[in-house]
């Protein structure tokens, strides 16, 4: 449960830029959507995956959309992915580098703690999210609360004007190829359906409560959002600086865990053909990362994005249709 919000709460979700992004006015219908998709599409993804005893993403394209389209798009999630790490590698930097830390010991810093994660395999990943994701989603939790207390007088709610449900789709979208990624890579790692019904609908119920209080907070200060780059800060403008440390502290756990995320969903998919131990896999692909943390990727991001939303769309509608094919031996 705590891999899949770990791969969801990176830091455009953390820092509120994403939910704002995607919701906002006339959304509690979307985040309710948003949370049964989700759950839905985890317990697809994590049941073929334990079907498969899958060890990476593969296998579990080719049930989804066939063969000859896997190719294709498997080449566009490695790129998705690495594209992605490169700018979290950079995210981290640039975070600690506003506590006066240079740049480049930054990026430094955090593919150094990549490469430690990856030295204890599949369970690395699995017991760092156990540990890191609890502390991040209470601390978070804890923010909204206080502020839900003290600056917000109603929860609004108009059941009449909820235009913004087709948001539903595309925030669910949005995360479905790092999902698919990382759940198809521990399918070997499941040991009994029970697992797979208690993560996808506790990580469901949890993203969408959290981001339906995050929703509500940011709409009470909708007119300051403008002026903040990190939505979270005009929530914490009245709290004192410690507080302001602290969510800065986790917005680089939120960059860490995306990070590892990526490498995982890279390294997996390649660890069959090539032979070498997990950690010095991720740690050959983060040096060949770290130059590029130089660059500015908005044109890369301007090419890449477009085709991931596509790919993202096609594939949360193969996912939502499988069962459905499953059943009437399509598939």
């Amino acid at each position: 449960m705590f891999l899949i919000l770990g791969t969801v709460i990176g830091a455009g979700y953390a820092s509120g830029r994403e939910l704002w992004q995607f919701f906002g006015h006339e959304s509690v219908l979307a985040i309710v959507l948003f949370s049964l998709l989700f759950s839905f599409c985890c317990y697809v993804i994590m049941s073929m995956s334990f079907e498969q005893k899958s060890i990476h993403y593969r296998p579990i394209l080719e049930k989804l959309i066939g063969t000859r389209v896997t190719v294709v798009f498997d080449l566009l999630i490695i790129l998705y992915l690495f594209s992605t790490t490169v700018v979290m590698l950079a995210g981290g930097g640039a975070t600690l580098h506003t506590f006066r830390i240079p740049y480049w010991f930054g990026v430094i810093f955090i593919v150094t703690l990549l490469v430690l994660l990856f030295f204890w395999d599949v369970e690395g990943m699995i017991s760092m999210n156990a540990f890191v994701i609890p502390i991040l989603v209470i601390l978070l939790l804890f923010v909204l609360f206080l502020f839900t207390k003290h600056q917000m007088n109603e929860f609004p709610f108009d059941f009449k004007h909820q235009g913004n449900w087709p948001s539903a789709f595309t925030f669910t979208a949005l995360n479905i190829l790092p999902l698919v990624a990382v759940l198809s890579a521990v399918g070997n790692q499941i040991r009994r359906k029970g697992e797979i019904i208690i993560a996808s609908i506790g990580s469901g119920v949890l993203l969408g409560g959290i981001s339906l209080l995050y929703n509500q907070s940011l709409l009470s200060i909708a007119n300051e959002i403008v002026l903040y780059e990190i939505p979270l800060f005009a929530i914490l403008k009245h709290y004192p600086y410690f507080w302001v440390l602290i969510m800065s502290i986790l917005l680089w756990i939120a960059i860490y865990t995306t990070a590892a995320s990526g490498v995982f969903g890279i390294v997996s998919r390649f660890r069959k053909s090539i032979n070498l131990p997990l950690w010095l896999m991720s740690a050959i692909l983060l040096v060949i990362m770290m130059p590029l943390t130089m660059f500015g990727f908005s044109t890369l991001i301007a090419i890449l994005y477009p085709l991931y939303g596509i790919l993202n769309l096609y594939i949360l509608a193969a996912i939502l249709l499988y069962p459905f094919m499953k059943r009437s031996g399509h598939v």
